[in-house]
């Protein structure tokens, strides 16, 4: 990750803010720029979308949205997939969704980019686990594993046939296998 800005700055201040790309986020009174998207994590955070929106959002259950800002719990974080249930999402007077997210995610899932610090990632983790998050995937593309943080903040680290859990009363069966053969091309 890219540090910014060297002074603290104020949540509020940090809304106001221009969008970047790619985008920034805020931690701790600092501005941190993720790091632009590469193949594997753009092919990973499209199928996963697609994978879970196929098992989640016809029978509106829930809903998968790449980069998309959520602010809480004094932090402004820009998860690689958020999965919100369907009576959290956000929703404007019209019924439109809202374009703020002012909640955690149920469910976010983060995919390790070869400059990214897995520790600050983890840590973007662990807040939304104490901001009620239920669920967090750190997916690492370099060794095939999946850490996955539980609402208890229990830890597990998978590979190979383990299967992933995911969110209660989602549909969705998926190995770590399976999930890093999206990768393959042939």
């Amino acid at each position: 990750m890219i540090q910014t800005a060297t002074q603290l700055l104020t949540l509020e201040a940090f809304l106001r803010l221009p969008e970047t790309k790619p985008a920034s986020e805020f931690v701790n009174g600092k501005i941190i720029q993720k790091p632009m998207p590469q193949g594997k994590h753009s092919r990973l955070q499209g199928k996963l979308c697609e994978h879970i929106n196929r098992a989640v959002e016809t029978e509106k259950i829930a809903l998968a949205l790449p980069e998309l800002r959520c602010t809480f719990g004094d932090r402004s974080l820009v998860p690689d997939v958020a999965v919100f249930r369907w009576n959290r999402i956000p929703k404007t007077d019209s019924g439109d969704i809202a374009n703020r997210f002012l909640i955690a995610p149920d469910w976010s899932i983060e995919i390790l980019s070869p400059e990214q610090s897995q520790t600050k990632v983890l840590d973007n983790l662990l807040h939304c686990i104490g901001h009620q998050t239920e669920l967090g995937w750190l997916i690492d593309p370099d060794t095939e594993s999946i850490l996955v943080l539980l609402s208890d903040r229990r830890l597990q680290l998978l590979k190979g046939n383990d299967r992933v859990p995911v969110l209660e009363g989602v549909e969705l069966e998926l190995t770590v296998d399976r999930l890093f053969s999206w990768l393959k091309m042939n």
